[in-house]
């Protein structure tokens, strides 16, 4: 999560809990959700106490009930205490690093397949292969060529037009006919 502060994915802005990493200063460490791993793991432990517990029962009587239910409560317990915890200190304040998250959409060559049904396949390999090479973003290439226009390339590669079943800018391969 948010490795930075200039490297990994950085597509998500973590509020700052506590001073910072004692040996990379300015990085955010994500103790919020640390917190919720050291949770999860503790109710795992609880419920294996449990599962051992449950298959010592003989017959109708089960003697190892008390330490069921104990573990079942403070598992109920501690998982409302970091939910609340993981919400109010973590999730409520997480932001989104929109601009890093474009220049992931815009320099992808994964974009290449919303652009196939448009262009074909042989332009799309051939396209994915300068993009590889040059490091330059597919939409540039494919404007330089004059295959698509901008405003195709906007309606084709928006997210939610990717990411939407079917084909991306479907309307447009509608309108070609």
């Amino acid at each position: 999560m948010t490795s930075g502060p200039r490297c990994g994915l950085g597509e998500i802005l973590l509020p700052p809990r506590q001073p910072g990493s004692s040996i990379m200063p300015g990085k955010v460490n994500p103790v919020i959700a640390e917190v919720m791993n050291q949770t999860c793991f503790q109710v795992i432990g609880n419920n294996t106490t449990i599962m051992w517990a449950a298959s010592a029962g003989q017959f109708e009587l089960n003697v190892m009930e008390p330490v069921m239910f104990y573990d079942l409560l403070t598992s109920l317990e501690i998982m409302k205490n970091a939910f609340f915890t993981f919400r109010t200190n973590l999730v409520h304040d997480l932001k989104a690093n929109k601009e890093r998250m474009q220049w992931f959409v815009d320099n992808s060559v994964g974009v290449i397949t919303a652009l196939n049904p448009h262009v074909g396949y042989e332009v799309a390999a051939a396209t994915a292969k300068e993009a590889i090479a040059s490091g330059r973003p597919v939409r540039d290439i494919i404007l330089e060529k004059g295959v698509l226009t901008k405003e195709q390339l906007d309606i084709i590669l928006r997210p939610d037009e990717m990411t939407t079943p079917g084909i991306a800018g479907a309307e447009l391969l509608h309108n070609k006919k």
